[in-house]
Formats: C-alpha cells, structure tokens, sequence
C-alpha cells in the first residue's frame, strides 16, 4: 500500500481525539484559554452534559480578526513566548485546541479587543471555516460548540450519560478555579445553576486567597481543618492546604495537586502524598490535599501528555522530597490538634428522634432526650467503640494541684474521671475532652520509637524469665529469619523448639505490653511484605504495630496522676490527635454545644 499524505481535515480529527476525550476536555482548553487572556470572571453553559452545546464566555483581551483566523489553524498560537517549547508559561495553545475541537463539532468564536470598534464573528463546522465578520459583542469572547461529535459519531457511543458527563465537566472547573481564585467562575447547566464561585475577595495573601476558594469548593469542613503548607527546596516552591489526618475520605477524589497553575494528576505527586501520610492514617483512608507546586519551567516537562494531565521533572527525587518533608513537618507542628468533624459527628448523634423513648415524652424539651444518652453515643459516633454503652463515671480523687481553675491552663484539661476503665474525662476551660487512652498512648508511644530510631536505637530490657510464644512452625520460620533486623528493633529472639520462639529482651518502652500479640501480628505482616524487603524499608508498620501492642490497654484503670500525665504528653507530642490509624484520640465537646443539648441555650 503506497504512503500518503492524510487531508488536513483528518489531522484535525485525530488531533482532537488525542486533546477532546469528552465534553469536559472542550472544557478544559477553552477555560484554559480564558484565564490566558487575562480573564477575571469565566461563565460556563451546557446543555446535554455538554454534548449539544458548550459556550464559554469571558472578560479577557480578546482577539483581532486576524488573530481569529490563525487561532482555528493548526500548529498556530500566542501562548509560546519563544521556540523552546520548554519554555510554556500559559496553561494553553489557543491555536491548537480550537482547530481540533471545530473539525469535530459546530464551533463558533466572537471575540473583540478593548481597542476595537466592534467584534468579529467566525465559524468552524466539521473543519470548515467561514469568515470572519463584524458582529456585536463586549470585550472579550465567547466560545460556541454545537454538537460535540457529530463529524465523528463513533466517539459519541462511547460517552455516558448526560449526568455524568456534568460531573466531569464541573470537576474540571473546580479544579481550575482552586488555581486561580482571583476569577469568578460559574457553571449553567440545561438552565440550572450548577457553581458559582466569586472571585476571592480576602485581601490578604495568597494563602488567605486560596482557603477561600477551597472552602467554597471543598467546604466549611476542610477550611476548618485545613493548615497551610510552605516549603522551598532548591528553586522549587511548594504551599497550599492539606487537612488534619482524622479529616479523611474512602478515595483520593479530594487530592489536588498543581504545577505552575495546572491541575495534574501525577502518579508520583500522589505516591508522595500517600507516603507523607503513612505514620497518620490507615491504607485505606486518604486525607484531603490542595498543594500547589512552583517550578522553574526548564525543571518540568508538560508536554508529556496530550491533555497536559501528567508533567515530568528533570528531578523527580528533590520534587518528592519536598513534598514528603513539607507535609510531615507541617503534621507535626499540628500537634494534638484533631478534626472538628469528629465533635460535630459525635454531636450529631444526640439527635432526639433516634432515642427510643422520645416519643412518649413528647412534650417535654426534646434537646434534653437527647443529651440523656450523650455519653452513651459518643463511642458510636466517633469510631472510638465498637458498641455504644451507658458511660457510668468513675469519680477521681480529689487533686490539689490540677484544680477546677487550672483546667483551662491546658489545652486538652484537666482530668476528672476514667468511665469503663478505657476513656478519660477531662475539663478544658470551654467544655470536656473524651480521650481513648490506648489509641493516645499508643501515638505516644509510635513517636518515642521513632524518634529513639532516629538517636540511635531503641533501648532494651532483659526479661528476667523469657516468654515462650508457640506457633504454627512456618510462621515461627518466618519471624526467626529475621532475627537480626529484630534485634536492631529492640526484640531478641531465639528459637526454642519447633514452632516456638524465645522472647529474651523487649523493647523498654514496651513495659509490660502484650508480647506474644506482637509475635504473632508480626509474622502475620511478615507473610505480606517480600523476603526482600528489610524491615528498615517497613519502619512505620512494624513501629506502629510494636506502638499498639505496647499501649496501655483498654480495661486498665488509670489514678488521676496518670490520666494528667497522658494528657500534657499529648498535647505536646506530634501526630498525637489521632493515633497510628488515622481515627481520633479524643473528642472535644463544647461547653456551648453541650448546653444547646440540654436546652440551656
């Protein structure tokens, strides 16, 4: 078969199914040129999920007659500064997009300059042109798409419902308008509105701007347990917000991650976010994130895809490091501090209409039921038990030193009673604290090990009478391999017959904790992990599972001293607001809230 040349018709076509996968990535270049044209609001309409009809309309420079007949061409554009195509400093080709999108759709373009005396008016349809021609518009332009596909209709079978087509679209939209909060957005859909986001209004700096528009898009709840995020590393600048750990979600749908203003979705951004994590929250859990990423435009390369999703960077190594360090570092500076999802949740739960015995009583406050059984939801409400139980409190001795006026000296309070031998009641000075000692004694403990690690090692104590552990001799096997690894963690073992071990020194800081629910929990990870993976490359798991085997059981009554003694730990330990899992350590209840459940307010 003798080579051809294709009809430039037929370029386009492939071109746009390299760039316009779906309505949301017509979406995606025509937003991108607005902001590039200096926009300042962005209105967005569609009709059919955006497969009928697309308009984008927008308050920016606009463009010449000539430059509307360049911009449908080909291999034409504004938005590159030099030949170098290294050197992108726009988010997009005006030249590019629009000559793919018209190849495959009905598209018209009105645009007009600040200095001229009317607009110009200009048709693509199945690639196609016609004009340009005078017409009426404001400064700026306003983008038309009819018919996304109709030039190519197989494509149009492999698009989903009008619904779901929106819920790409608005995605697109929001995860622009995190990166420029300095524009007001707003999406129409089938003549419904679907997002209005004003321009930020704070005068303050970018971080001020940007948790406006987060919490417009993510919520009240994320701009409440958001902390910002600022690090810079060898020419690369990183800031932005990420939430507390006990702030968390089943997928990593709330993970925005940008580079010089893109939204990307980069595996490697994503791993090192998930690695930055690791010590505060379980695998299956993942923490909102909006971070931004400043990088000199000869480091990164964003050509590497064709919707410009993914980047490469000349050193991946220093751009993942980054980000592991700032975030880690930005945890730990968070403290004690836990979400304040975790009281509403726990508040929430006090609702009267779910309390059996409501109803006869009917016309009584009904705010008032709904306390009675207060202390009996808190542990369903927050994950802290697995069963909800009347909390029956045990009163504590009187304490002359941490009296009821020092209670709000302390963030966490004052302790003033241990109720079912596994929760602590503490008064702060606007309300109560519920700590779950093993979960908070347990991070505790995780951060003391990991920072004897970084000192050293972690000291051992001799057992004055070894403890046989026995079981089955293929896990037994699995833990003696490693003996020497052990060693460096602080246990010392030795074989003691066929299928048991000899436990001869344990970690100090492990007291008396469960020593044979560590064996055997660790040979359990140990048949996970690869033979070739060291226990050094798995620190955090075998930490954190030594952490939990080694905290303060649930059960232990505690006397006022130790219960004291945690809470001033926690409140200055890193991390120490949810435990090695991600779920909270305590909940704080405040006074007002507590008063609103009894009616007093």
């Amino acid at each position: 078969m003798a080579i051809r040349f294709l009809p430039p018709n037929l370029v386009n076509q492939i071109a746009a199914g390299e760039v316009v996968e779906r309505p949301a990535s017509a979406v995606k270049e025509l937003i991108e040129n607005a902001v590039d044209a200096g926009a300042t609001r962005i209105d967005l309409t569609l009709n059919d999920g955006g497969k009928s009809l697309i308009v984008v309309v927008d308050n920016g420079s606009g463009m010449t007659p000539r430059d509307l007949e360049v911009a449908v061409e080909r291999h034409a554009t504004s938005k590159l500064p030099s030949d170098d195509l290294v050197d992108i400093g726009f988010l997009g080709f005006r030249g590019e997009a629009l000559p793919a999108i018209g190849s495959i759709s009905r598209l018209t373009i009105t645009s007009r300059t600040s200095d001229a005396e009317s607009a110009w008016y200009m048709m693509v349809a199945g690639g196609q042109k016609q004009g340009p021609v005078p017409a009426p518009h404001p400064r700026g332009t306003r983008v038309e798409v009819r018919d996304l596909f109709y030039a190519t209709p197989a494509r149009l079978k492999f698009l989903k419902a009008a619904t779901t087509e929106l819920t790409y679209v608005i995605d697109v939209v929001e995860r622009l308008a995190m990166a420029h909060p300095e524009i007001a957005f707003s999406v129409t859909a089938d003549g419904k509105s679907r997002l209005n986001l004003p321009a930020a209004h704070t005068q303050g700096d970018l971080f001020d701007t940007h948790l406006e528009r987060l919490t417009a898009i993510l919520g009240k709840e994320f701009g409440a347990n958001a902390v910002p995020v600022a690090a810079e590393r060898e020419g690369l600048k990183l800031y932005g917000y990420i939430g507390l750990p006990t702030l968390n979600r089943g997928n990593a749908m709330a993970q925005y991650l940008f580079v010089n203003g893109r939204p990307v979705r980069d595996r490697m951004l994503q791993g090192a976010v998930r690695a930055a994590y690791q010590d505060v929250l379980a695998s299956n859990r993942h923490p909102y994130v909006a971070l931004f990423l400043d990088v000199p435009r000869s480091e990164v390369d964003v050509n590497v895809h064709p919707a410009k999703a993914e980047v490469r960077f000349r050193d991946a190594g220093v751009v993942r490091g980054l980000l592991i360090g700032a975030i880690r570092h930005t945890l730990a500076e968070s403290g004690h501090r836990a979400s304040s999802s975790v009281a509403t949740a726990a508040l929430g739960a006090f609702q009267p209409g779910s309390l059996p015995f409501a109803k006869p009583f009917a016309t009584r406050p009904a705010q008032a039921y709904g306390a009675a059984r207060a202390l009996e939801s808190i542990g369903a409400a927050t994950g802290l038990a697995e069963s909800p139980a009347l909390f029956m409190p045990q009163p504590s001795a009187p304490n002359t030193q941490d009296d009821v006026a020092s209670s709000g000296a302390f963030p966490l309070g004052v302790a003033r009673a241990q109720v079912h031998e596994t929760y602590i009641v503490a008064q702060t000075g606007d309300g109560i604290v519920i700590v779950d000692q093993h979960a908070a004694h347990e991070r505790l403990l995780y951060e003391r090990m990991k920072q004897a690690l970084a000192n050293g090692g972690i000291q051992r104590q001799i057992l004055l009478i070894p403890e046989v552990v026995e079981m089955d001799e293929t896990r037994a096997g699995r833990v003696l391999a490693r003996v020497g690894e052990m060693a460096d963690l602080g246990l010392v073992l030795e074989p003691f017959g066929t299928g048991a071990i000899a436990v001869r020194e344990v970690p100090a800081l492990m007291g008396d904790g469960d020593v044979a629910g560590l064996l055997h929990d660790l040979a359990d990870e140990l048949a996970e992990w690869d033979q070739a993976v060291s226990l050094q490359d798995r620190l955090a798991d075998v930490c954190g599972t030594m952490a939990c085997h080694s905290a303060v059981r649930a059960g232990r009554r505690l006397n006022p001293p130790e219960m004291n003694a945690l809470l001033r730990q926690m409140e200055v330990t890193p991390n120490s607001g949810q435990c090695n899992h991600g779920r909270p350590t305590y909940v704080e209840l405040k006074l007002a809230d507590i008063e609103r459940l009894f009616g007093r307010r």
